[in-house]
């Protein structure tokens, strides 16, 4: 098999739409953990996270064979607004609010180990994880989406604020008020940064 890990995004999407298979399986083996550990934050069930995310895929292929893919060079985010609608379309099937909240029987740190540090990751990296995901789904929903997506999914504010239909600066003062609230819990909480 050729090595097409040195591909572009682009590159990949241009192989696959002149019908290289291998294409597609290297640009979803690129972004499948970031695409599947946000589904999981939002809809907080395994079998519907998996469900959803092979659902992204047939879109993505079904828009790529289609030709109506804009080639932009931005995949990630294009397949992020994806997934994030098909998890709104669920909560609204199911008539309930899209929570984010971490699961009692997973490690959120584990799940999300591929993001890259940033100063909050540096306040929150002394804490313990248990308490730290305590107190993130204690935090109001509007700014446990920003932190989620930012840290975890690795996602530009630009990017955020598309994906939640907001302003950039809506998006920046959400992750600002997260970390204020972060911070008075951890003061309330007497755990030292």
């Amino acid at each position: 098999m050729k090595c097409l890990n040195n591909l572009t995004d682009q590159q990949l999407i241009h192989l696959y739409m002149d019908g290289d298979a291998d294409a597609l399986a290297t640009i979803v083996m690129r972004y499948k953990d970031k695409i599947y550990t946000s589904i999981y934050l939002l809809v907080k069930d395994k079998y519907l996270t998996e469900d959803i995310f092979q659902d992204v895929f047939i879109r993505i292929i079904d828009t790529l064979k289609g030709g109506r893919y804009t080639d932009e060079g931005k995949f990630l985010p294009w397949a992020m607004r994806i997934a994030h609608n098909m998890c709104v379309d669920h909560f609204r099937k199911v008539k309930r609010s899209p929570t984010i909240k971490t699961s009692d029987d997973r490690d959120i740190f584990e799940v999300l180990n591929f993001s890259e540090p940033g100063a909050d990751h540096k306040m929150m990296s002394g804490q313990s994880h248990e308490r730290i995901r305590k107190m993130v789904d204690m935090l109001p929903e509007d700014q446990r989406e920003v932190i989620i997506l930012r840290h975890y999914a690795d996602l530009s504010f630009k990017e955020i604020a598309d994906l939640t239909k907001c302003s950039i600066n809506t998006a920046l003062g959400r992750m600002r008020y997260g970390l204020i609230n972060l911070r008075k819990l951890m003061t309330e909480k007497q755990i030292a940064l």
